[in-house]
């Protein structure tokens, strides 16, 4: 399959989908996922085209661990979490929805279950206090 230039991040990152922002640079974005698994959950892409892990360069993926590490340690500290749950998906049948790669940075507390991926969509509004609270972190 080839690589959409009108899936929903390449839309996001044309500015043509509003997100809620956590990190910017050069090479990757990192924002807050509307259908979060849990408070805090970031999703972090490459300005790169590039479907999955097996189609992105080499400096791209370097990159994008970059920016995983640095906004995962962000929400470590802004938010104080159990845990941090990092994942990544290549292709449909291994769970992947959107066809950019991207990585899930997920926040975890003992006794708090997960919500289902991709179920719920959440308003911007609420995801704004938490961003914040990540970028300040940064």
């Amino acid at each position: 399959m080839a690589y959409d230039n009108n899936n929903i991040f390449a839309k996001i990152l044309r500015g043509e989908i509003p997100s809620v922002k956590v990190f910017e640079d050069s090479k990757t974005l990192a924002f807050m996922d509307v259908m979060p698994e849990a408070d805090g959950h970031v999703l972090v892409i490459p300005k790169e085209p590039a479907q999955d892990m097996l189609d992105l360069s080499p400096e791209g993926l370097t990159a994008m661990m970059a920016t995983v590490q640095r906004v995962a340690k962000a929400a470590d500290k802004a938010l104080a979490p159990d845990g941090i749950l990092i994942k990544q998906y290549n292709r449909a049948a291994a769970g992947q929805s959107v066809f950019h790669i991207h990585f899930h940075i997920v926040p975890r507390w003992e006794g708090l279950a997960v919500a289902p991926h991709g179920k719920a969509m959440v308003d911007a509004a609420r995801l704004e206090p938490i961003a914040a609270k990540i970028r300040s972190a940064l």
